[in-house]
């Protein structure tokens, strides 16, 4: 939704999503924000790092997107701006490469997308491969259902 628009960047369609209601915290005070980015038929992960001032992309296929991480430096600085009249500066931010585990098929990148989510966000090493996906497919599948049980 962010990265639509006819300049390829529309803040508005996104602005109120963040809002202190809806998160029940502000943006302001996390240190890291995990974006889930979908590219037509594939899941990456970005992550701001707002405590080291770092960009993170994720791809499980290697790929890399510099155009992601310019339109979320955009909209850090937009939403800052917009919710919390804090003015900062990103274009001396780092894009950070992180040496992550690799998907061997078409159809994971998903679930590869969730445990770089679960494993950056305990500060864990990302110590799982290809050969664990069935695991977490049925693990976060037990998940879902006995939360929707709760």
């Amino acid at each position: 939704q962010l990265a639509c628009g006819k300049t390829g960047y529309d803040y508005q369609s996104v602005r109120r999503w963040t809002t202190p209601n809806k998160l029940g915290y502000r943006l302001a005070d996390c240190e890291k924000i995990f974006i889930p980015v979908h590219r037509d038929v594939h899941w990456c992960l970005a992550i701001i790092d707002m405590k080291e001032e770092t960009f993170h992309y994720l791809d499980s296929l290697g790929g890399k997107d510099s155009g992601v991480l310019r339109i979320l430096a955009r909209y850090i600085m937009d939403e800052l701006k917009d919710k919390n009249n804090i003015e900062i500066d990103t274009s001396s931010w780092r894009v950070v490469s992180v040496h992550i585990p690799l998907q061997h098929n078409g159809w994971d990148c998903g679930m590869f997308m969730l445990k770089f989510i679960d494993f950056y966000s305990r500060g864990l090493i990302l110590s799982f491969s290809q050969e664990h996906m069935e695991y977490f497919r049925m693990r976060t599948a037990k998940e879902i259902l006995r939360l929707r049980a709760d």
